[in-house]
C-alpha cells in the first residue's frame, strides 16, 4: 500500500530515488520493476508497479478498438508506457517526453494512491492542491459516493 507525501529531487539526468519506505515492497512484491505513464486527466504522470501495471494494461487491452476513445486512451496511456527498474541506490529514470509532459525539473512531489503513485511537478501540485480544498465541501456535499463519507 502506496500512501503518504515525498518532496523529491530529479537529477539532472532525470533520475528519482524511490523513497526508501516503498523499495522492500517494490523489490520484493515487483521485482524491483515499474510502468511509468502519463494521467490523461492531469498533468502528472502514474507510476505503477509492475504486477499492478499489469492488470491495468490487461483491462485496457481488453476494451473494443472500434471505439474511437478507446484507441485515444491506448495511444495516450500504453503508447507512453515505459518500464523502469529499481537500480542500486534505489533510483528509477524518468524518460525525457514524460518529464516534458508533466513538467517535471528539478524538484517534484511523488503521491501515494493505494496500489500506485502519482508523481507531479511539486509548483503544480501545491497549485492544484490549493484548489482541490477550496472544491472539496461542494464535492463532498454535491457527489453521491462522496457525501455519506467521513474520515
Amino acid at each position: 500500500m502506496f500512501r503518504g507525501i515525498s518532496n523529491l529531487n530529479l537529477d539532472a539526468k532525470g533520475r528519482m530515488a524511490i523513497p526508501t519506505k516503498y523499495r522492500d515492497k517494490i523489490k520484493g512484491d515487483h521485482g524491483g520493476e515499474m510502468v511509468v505513464t502519463l494521467d490523461h486527466m492531469d498533468r502528472c504522470l502514474l507510476l505503477y508497479p509492475m504486477t499492478r501495471w499489469v492488470e491495468t494494461e490487461e483491462k485496457l487491452l481488453s476494451l473494443p478498438n472500434l471505439r474511437k476513445s478507446v484507441r485515444q486512451m491506448k495511444r495516450l496511456i500504453l503508447g507512453h508506457a515505459s518500464e523502469v527498474s529499481l537500480d542500486g541506490q534505489g533510483r528509477i529514470m524518468v524518460s525525457g517526453p514524460l518529464r516534458e509532459y508533466a513538467g517535471l525539473d528539478k524538484k517534484v512531489v511523488l503521491v501515494g494512491q493505494g496500489d500506485k503513485f502519482e508523481l507531479w511537478n511539486e509548483d503544480v501540485w501545491n497549485s492544484d492542491r490549493e484548489v482541490w480544498l477550496d472544491e472539496a465541501p461542494d464535492l463532498m456535499e454535491n457527489d453521491e459516493d462522496l457525501k455519506h463519507f467521513s474520515i
